[in-house]
């Protein structure tokens, strides 16, 4: 097992809670079928959209400064070119965690979150490693 293995089952264990940047309402989208994959597998859902009031039955946030709660996991659904900005904000928001999607990949982001502590993953799918790994929060 890799070391980035090794760190994807770690956050798939550890955190309960997943906030979601550039979550979507629209089904035909990787950002909201993934978001509602996971939460059906039993994690929970915070999404952040700027254009959205609710997604898959829960409040958005319109940026990860508004979410009213301790941001631990923050997964990005937006192009690369943004996620060095949105590392910064989740470490401004004190998240422990950043996941970049597949597809999604930057140094400058990894640069940021790294040097605050923040767990890291980029170009991955949370289906694919939660399918790989057959972790769940689900007990039942």
């Amino acid at each position: 097992m890799s070391a980035t293995d090794d760190l994807i089952d770690r956050i798939l264990r550890d955190y309960d809670t997943i906030t979601v940047v550039g979550a979507s309402v629209d089904p035909a989208k990787a950002a909201h079928d993934v978001p509602a994959y996971m939460q059906h597998r039993g994690w929970r859902i915070i999404p952040v959209n700027p254009h959205a009031d609710e997604i898959l039955g829960e409040p958005v946030y319109r940026t990860l400064a508004d979410v009213p709660e301790q941001v631990g996991l923050v997964d990005v659904f937006r192009p690369s070119e943004f996620t060095p900005d949105i590392a910064r904000q989740a470490v401004a928001a004190g998240a422990t965690a950043l996941w970049l999607q597949l597809g999604i990949r930057s140094a400058e982001a990894r640069e940021i979150a790294e040097a605050a502590g923040l767990l890291y993953v980029e170009d991955r799918c949370l289906i694919i490693e939660q399918r790989r790994t057959r972790i769940s929060r689900r007990t039942a």
